[in-house]
């Protein structure tokens, strides 16, 4: 009752702004905002089917009021995002509104921006801030929660599907800390963009719908030196199947809280996993293993394309098996193992690219222990997380073998072949993913005759020090490349198939820093045509786009490093 209300509210308010024109004019102008009025009693967001099983089925934190505390014995908070001046559409994803059967009028619409970016719900939204925990650097850090993430709600589309809308940046909440809950444009159009782009690389993440502007101006201290300053802020509607966390359980652990933790698994796997049954101490364990399967699979998507996550936080693990939480990422650009983009972690480099399937395993360990109480038993945890590593070594061969063209990985010969080359590719500043799609076009039949400064001709623009290639350096990729080739001789595909299935796994666009900053500079000068054309250019990373080579690029001399072009910091 108290939601219709507030919807019914907002409606109003919203008529009374429709109609201010039809008192003040006449004719064609009263016209106009009669029809404009139609258009939002008709808006097919109104049509939305929410669902909100999260909030009926799972305790509500009984303290209404939005102010910053410990919340035990409750899965969520109820809250509301915060009113803001002026909304403005910055972009919206087409596919994504297409899951909701939202048109492009609809999405460009006032009411759209007034909904997404949080002065108004639809019918059948109730919003409400997730209580969790994680571990964050490798320590427990207690309650966390959703300090600038509101749910709005899941709606039931038409194909039956189940997706969570949540707003980012929309306020505080009951989680926020010392926090403000907002979010500011440079990180929002970074979250937005990365979103679609992971999706449309094939990566299994979250998605985006909308990016608003606020109008508002949020402090940010970026370096966090001591010199904050005013940005603009936005919030970005996030979109996934659930938003549930590893922290949603341990926090539930930590606190002996045995009985909401059964039954937010029982929620869990009712929900979001029906087809392993109902639940019992043996489907807890399936579903365990399904969830260590899902992030084993994320987690060799992420080493494909050279995804550097940053932040991999248990509170930042979804169980769904999702990229989720895009702060400061980053791709590799030069082939860095070590690399991390993270400037809270550039001294321990935890999460730098090389270590994340490592630290995917630590967390669902601790997600392992959080249903240790339910289970009481070792063993089968223990088989649960096996299947991860199981499942990340032989998804990672099959990838490689994807990335390299060949039709099957063999073990004997392959392991060598790779290693040897990601050693070869740190000798010299190589862009990784200009590197495999240069290797496509070379010619396995012209190898045997050709010298090491022939053969590496057609990869020299994955080079950034080109100057560097000594010849001991070029002996050595010469030697590597003969060897690859013998390889594909081997394994006997034709040059077209190999060079079809290495560009099918090899992208050609990714979302490089520095191309995120350009768009984000841009709109920051209130040009939004930056962003859109970066989203409409990572809809198809594998394909050739001959009219945007500039945006296969390797990074340029003056992003090494300016900010937000290389590392960046947790501020947003």
């Amino acid at each position: 009752m108290c939601n219709q209300l507030i919807y019914a509210a907002n409606r109003i308010e919203a008529l009374a702004i429709a109609l201010v024109p039809v008192k003040l004019a006449f004719g064609i102008k009263a016209l106009c905002s009669i029809l404009k009025l139609k258009k939002l009693m008709n808006h097919q967001l109104d049509a939305l089917k929410f669902d909100n099983r999260f909030v009926t089925e799972l305790p509500c934190d009984p303290d209404s009021s939005n102010r910053r505390r410990q919340v035990a014995g409750a899965c969520y908070s109820k809250v509301l995002p915060t009113k803001v001046c002026k909304p403005q559409l910055i972009s919206y994803s087409k596919e994504v509104a297409q899951l909701f059967d939202l048109s492009d009028e609809d999405c460009t619409s006032d009411y759209f921006a007034q909904v997404f970016a949080g002065n108004m719900q639809v019918p059948g939204m109730d919003p409400y801030a997730m209580c969790y925990g994680g571990h964050q650097f490798g320590q427990w850090a207690g309650q966390l929660g959703d300090g600038r993430a509101i749910n709005l709600g899941e709606v039931i589309n038409k194909k039956g599907e189940r997706w969570a809308l949540q707003l980012k940046g929309a306020g505080p909440t009951p989680y926020s800390r010392t926090a403000d809950g907002l979010a500011v444009l440079r990180s929002s159009v970074r979250e937005f963009l990365c979103s679609e782009a992971m999706h449309h690389l094939g990566v299994p993440t979250t998605r985006a719908l909308s990016l608003v502007l606020t109008g508002e101006k949020v402090m940010r201290d970026m370096f966090y030196d001591g010199n904050p300053m005013h940005e603009p802020g936005a919030v970005v509607c996030r979109v996934a199947p659930s938003f549930t966390r590893f922290g949603n359980f341990e926090i539930l652990a930590s606190r002996g809280d045995v009985e909401l933790l059964r039954k937010l698994v029982h929620y869990t796997i009712k929900t979001d996993y029906p087809q392993l049954g109902e639940p019992s101490p043996e489907v807890y364990l399936t579903w365990l293993t399904e969830v260590c399967r899902r992030t084993a699979i994320m987690m060799v998507h992420w080493q494909r394309v050279g995804f550097v996550h940053g932040v991999m936080n248990t509170d930042n693990m979804s169980i769904f098996g999702l990229t989720i939480d895009y702060g400061p990422y980053g791709w590799l650009e030069n082939y860095d193992p070590g690399w991390t983009p993270n400037t809270t972690d550039a001294s321990g480099k935890r999460y730098r690219f090389g270590n994340q399937p490592q630290i995917a395993l630590w967390n669902l360990a601790r997600l392992a222990e959080s249903l240790y109480p339910l289970i009481e038993k070792i063993e089968p945890l223990q088989e649960a997380l096996a299947v991860y590593s199981d499942t990340f070594k032989q998804g990672y061969n099959e990838m490689m073998a994807g990335k390299l063209g060949l039709r099957h990985f063999d073990p004997a010969t392959d392991e060598a072949l790779t290693d040897e080359l990601f050693q070869v590719l740190q000798l010299v500043e190589t862009d990784m993913t200009l590197f495999f799609r240069k290797l496509a076009l070379l010619d396995s039949n012209q190898i045997d005759e050709a010298s090491d400064d022939v053969l590496l001709m057609p990869l020299l623009d994955a080079y950034y020090l080109p100057d560097e290639l000594t010849d001991k350096y070029k002996a050595r990729m010469g030697a590597w490349l003969r060897s690859y080739f013998a390889r594909v001789r081997s394994d006997g595909a034709s040059e077209d198939l190999r060079r079809k299935k290495m560009n099918a796994h090899n992208p050609k666009y990714v979302l490089r820093n520095y191309l995120a900053q350009l768009a984000i500079d841009k709109a920051a000068e209130g040009e939004f045509s930056k962003v859109n054309e970066l989203l409409d250019i990572l809809r198809k990373p594998y394909d050739e786009q001959p009219d945007k080579e500039i945006y296969a690029a390797k990074r340029p001399e003056w992003a090494r490093h300016r900010a937000g072009c290389s590392m960046l910091s947790c501020s947003s």
